[in-house]
Parts: C-alpha cells; structure tokens; sequence
C-alpha cells in the first residue's frame, strides 16, 4: 500500500539533526479516532474528544501518536478508502478541530504521525468518478483501465489481496480496472506524470493549509507479488522528494 506519513518532527526543542532517530527511542501510541474518545456522546469518536485525552496520552509516557485514516470516506476499508484527500471526515469533527488536536499535541511534545494512503482511493472520489466516465476524458488514464481478453475475462490473472481477481468491470467505460484491495479501492495509475504531480501538489497544499502538521514525509509502495510487474515509478519517488523537508536523508529513508 502507498502510505504517505507527515511527521511532527519540530514538536519540541532539539534540533532535528540530533534527533533523526527519534522513531527508536518512540513510545508509538495508534489510534483511529472514531474509537478513542467521543465529546459529544453520539457514539464516534472525535478530534475533540482525542484532545481532551492528551494530558491522560501523555501521563501514559507516550511520545508519538500514529493516527489511522480521518478523511471522508465510505468505510468499506475502515478509512483506507479515502474519498477525499482535502478534507475532515466530519463524523471526527471540522478542520478547525484538527487543527487544535495538532497544536495541543505540538504544545506538549508529542509527535504526530498521519497516514495518507495514495496507493488507490475510494470510488466515490472524484477523480475517479471523471476517470469511468469514458476512456477519453481528462482523468482517463489517471487509474490502471485494462481492455478484457477476447473471451471477456480480466486481462491477466492478478488477485486481490482480500481475495479474487484483482480486476473489476466496469459497464459504462467496458473495460476493467485495478485493485489490489477491494473492487471499491482502484489503484491510482502512478506512471501517469498527472496523477505524480497530484500527489505532489496535494502534500504541498497539506503543509500550507496545516503548517502545524510538521515538516518530514516519507513515502512507501507496497510491491505486492499478486501484480509485481505493475509497481510505482522511480520518477514518483524521485518527484516526491523535493516537497519534502527532511533533517537528512537517512531520517527520510529510516521511515520507509
């Protein structure tokens, strides 16, 4: 899986370069925030409810907290399918709401990791809503299409990783697409320069609309042996690093 961490790494007063290896040392604390603490008693937890926990959080001796998938999402992956990257899934709370959570947490030196998994998205996000509409529209070639074999089976053998071909029909485009996960999590096509400069553009816009959420990013793809031959590019990688601010490289790579 693509999993994009931001890591606080300004969250108390050593400087960076003395504390690259920090993750050693950590005290790793993982939560998903519908399940840890609800301030308003409707049965979901909260970004409220998680900062009203901090001080008890850091009682606990914990130095890090790694937050599961918060985005608006359909839940048929528990968050990972994520139909909106910009966004507050709003069951947790409102931007304004996370925004306290990471200064609260930045207050008291705890560390704040977030997962932002770009290896597929929901298919209710909207890039993949434009992408099915035809095979030549301006997101046509931002997912993994395949034509179906001459006898209409699924272009290749690959399997899913929760089970069955790793390739779903679509009626309205007649062709298939990818998924390594569930038939509602297609693969985003990371060849295309487009979708590369997305996801660039996208971890820009993160730290400029959340500069308390810090200042490292590591970035990882899961080469899965089911469809080995179809992984990301060395140019995603490569373009990733420079919206990235790392002590080091080795702090950046350590992550991966």
């Amino acid at each position: 899986m693509n999993v994009i961490a931001s890591i606080d790494i300004d969250s108390n007063t050593d400087t960076a370069a003395d504390n690259e290896l920090w993750y050693k040392d950590a005290i790793v604390y993982q939560l998903h925030v519908k399940a840890f603490a609800d301030s308003n008693n409707d049965g979901i937890g909260d970004f409220a409810g998680l900062t009203e926990k901090l001080d008890y959080l850091q009682d606990l001796g914990v130095t890090t907290l790694w937050l599961l998938p918060f985005y608006p999402s359909p839940q048929r992956d528990d968050g990972y399918d994520i139909a909106d990257y910009g966004a507050i899934n709003p069951d947790f709370g409102t931007m304004k709401d996370f925004r306290r959570f990471i200064t609260e947490a930045k207050r008291r030196g705890l560390r704040v990791i977030t997962e932002l998994v770009v290896n597929h998205t929901s298919d209710q996000h909207a890039w993949f809503v434009e992408s099915r509409q035809s095979r030549d529209n301006p997101k046509a070639d931002w997912y993994v299409w395949a034509d179906a074999k001459d006898d209409g089976n699924p272009p290749n053998n690959w399997l899913s990783i929760f089970g069955g071909s790793a390739w779903q029909w679509d009626t309205r485009r007649r062709q298939y697409y990818l998924h390594n996960f569930l038939a509602s999590q297609p693969d985003l096509n990371f060849h295309n320069p487009e979708v590369q400069d997305a996801l660039v553009s996208l971890l820009s816009d993160r730290r400029t609309s959340v500069p308390e959420l810090g200042s490292a990013v590591a970035a990882r793809k899961g080469f899965w042996p089911v469809s080995s031959s179809y992984n990301t590019t060395p140019r995603l990688n490569t373009s990733l690093r420079p919206s990235t601010r790392c002590a080091s490289p080795r702090a950046c790579s350590g992550l991966m």
